[in-house]
């Protein structure tokens, strides 16, 4: 067999070797789908005349499930950096680098597999929305295949980030913490106000951040409403992360154990 085969068999047997595992223990995911889903319900049923500014709720919903949605990546993700870490904690990595498969098929299996979970636990938050009331009327199918676009890519970065997190820590639960900012950032963003209405030194903070921008452009392609510059700095976001995850991941996993 060519090498591009058999980086194909062994990247194969890996993601399915992940999605097993995913099946198996399914409490990770779950406990970390918590966590948006009950945001969503106190946002938009406890806070959500309140936050709407007299809107109503249906407004502040339709405004809340974009951000909630990329909440979602980072949170899920999070459970991506406690798998790669547990991997390595465990020693199943080491072994894996002494058999006879393709190196790079062992972070594909847990990147794919990562990002397949991801993209169904945004679809599964996304349902819980339109139940409660959330409609896009207004989005076409070119901005409706965009904004699945922009959740893949936003999900593939914060995946190698997560990846390079895991690969970093020495154990599960040093890899759950150092993953936290990926859950804190979305509750500094645009997510829940505007940015206009936020202290003016905390807007700098807000503004300045990957989430923010693919916030934005989710909630303009979604809702009809104005992007601007948001949706090439979402994208620059997305690109710049994701080739540093990879670096980052790559380098950690080459390096010889100690």
């Amino acid at each position: 067999m060519s090498t591009l085969s058999l980086a194909a068999r062994d990247s194969a047997t890996m993601l399915r070797r992940n999605l097993l595992h995913a099946r198996r223990y399914p409490s990770l995911t779950l406990n970390l789908l918590l966590t948006p889903v009950m945001l969503l319900l106190l946002f938009v049923y406890i806070f959500g005349d309140t936050m709407s500014g007299g809107a109503g709720r249906d407004a502040y919903i339709a405004y809340i499930v974009p951000g909630i949605l990329l909440m979602t990546i980072g949170s899920t993700t999070v459970g991506t950096a406690v798998s790669v870490s547990m991997d390595m904690s465990e020693g199943i990595i080491a072994r894996f680098r002494t058999m006879a498969i393709h190196r790079g098929s062992i972070l594909f299996g847990h990147v794919v597999g990562s990002v397949l979970r991801t993209l169904m636990s945004v679809v599964f938050v996304g349902a819980v929305g339109v139940a409660m009331g959330f409609r896009s009327t207004d989005a076409t199918v070119l901005e409706w295949l965009a904004a699945l676009g922009l959740l893949a890519l936003f999900t593939l970065a914060f995946t190698w980030i997560a990846v390079g997190m895991g690969l970093g820590s020495p154990n599960a639960e040093a890899a759950s913490n150092n993953a936290t900012p990926l859950i804190l950032l979305p509750l500094i963003s645009s997510a829940f106000v505007p940015l206009d209405s936020m202290p003016g030194w905390f807007q700098p903070i807000a503004e300045y951040q990957p989430f923010t921008p693919a916030i934005e452009t989710l909630r303009g392609l979604l809702l009809g409403t104005e992007i601007g510059n948001s949706g090439w700095l979402a994208l620059g976001w997305c690109v710049g992360l994701a080739v540093l995850g990879y670096f980052w991941s790559r380098a950690q996993f080459d390096r010889e154990p100690k």
